[in-house]
């Protein structure tokens, strides 16, 4: 099985240096874990951090894999100026948009995911799920990311389904053409389930929404982590393909090369 892996943070959240060591080790982890791509995503506010002409020799040193370049960014409603601003500041191979803040909170931080104690869980589920249509409809993103990641800490929502918040996103999603993040991260966290859950991927594959790969990396030892489960997945409820980026046009593969 060869993988691709879209979600690789080489600077974490800041706390580590964009530089030829640190991005060797992400290959070499990319390399053991059979991957035939590798998508590194920095956070939009370190993304001024990335050296374009590192990852150029980088590639030039390692051309067994393919090295892409992206940028995750967090919406926020009203600020899609500033993001058209970054996005158009560098040569990115995809986007990826998502959503870890609902009213400034941001929800799957450990330091405040007491929050949840004290609030409505289906109320947060309809907030969290508007912002990714927001997301969605503001036409600025290739990828939507970790697309049920308000499940992170295991809550789920009382008054219907979590699969049937996500619906209408879905909707938007099939008509904009973006591509859906598989993420293998969720099985790192409390609530133990890739991201989005099997049922939403059910839906997604009945609505013939493409996917793509990530791990959510912020070490070199997690480059691949688990993906080989979510294609398992992705084939048993059907999938045949997935999806590869370069210069933000996109090319469809095989889930098994």
């Amino acid at each position: 099985m060869v993988l691709i892996d879209y979600h690789v943070h080489v600077v974490g959240h800041g706390e580590y240096k964009f530089n030829r060591q640190r991005l060797q080790a992400y290959i070499q982890q990319a390399r053991e874990t059979n991957l035939s791509e590798i998508g590194l995503l920095e956070h939009d506010e370190y993304w001024q951090q990335i050296d374009f002409d590192l990852i150029k020799h980088i590639q030039q040193d390692n051309p067994d894999i393919n090295i892409r370049c992206g940028l995750e960014m967090d919406y926020f409603p009203g600020q899609e100026k500033t993001m058209h601003s970054i996005i158009s500041s560098a040569p990115w191979d995809y986007l990826i948009g998502s959503v870890h803040f609902i009213d400034g909170w941001g929800f799957d931080h450990p330091d405040y995911k007491d929050e949840f104690e004290c609030s409505e869980i289906d109320s947060l589920y309809d907030q969290y799920y508007n912002l990714i249509v927001q997301t969605v409809d503001s036409g600025l993103f290739d990828i939507i990311g970790h697309l049920d990641l308000i499940k992170i800490w295991g809550h789920n929502p009382i008054k219907k389904a979590a699969c049937a918040y996500a619906e209408p996103v879905l909707k938007k999603i099939k008509a904009s053409g973006v591509v859906v993040e598989i993420n293998s991260a969720g099985l790192r966290k409390p609530v133990k389930e890739i991201y989005p859950s099997q049922e939403i991927m059910e839906q997604m594959f009945r609505l013939n929404i493409p996917v793509t790969l990530g791990s959510d990396a912020h070490n070199p030892e997690q480059v691949g982590d688990e993906l080989e489960k979510c294609v398992e997945l992705l084939k048993k409820i059907g999938y045949r393909s997935m999806i590869c980026f370069e210069r933000r046009k996109h090319r469809v593969i095989p889930l098994d090369l």
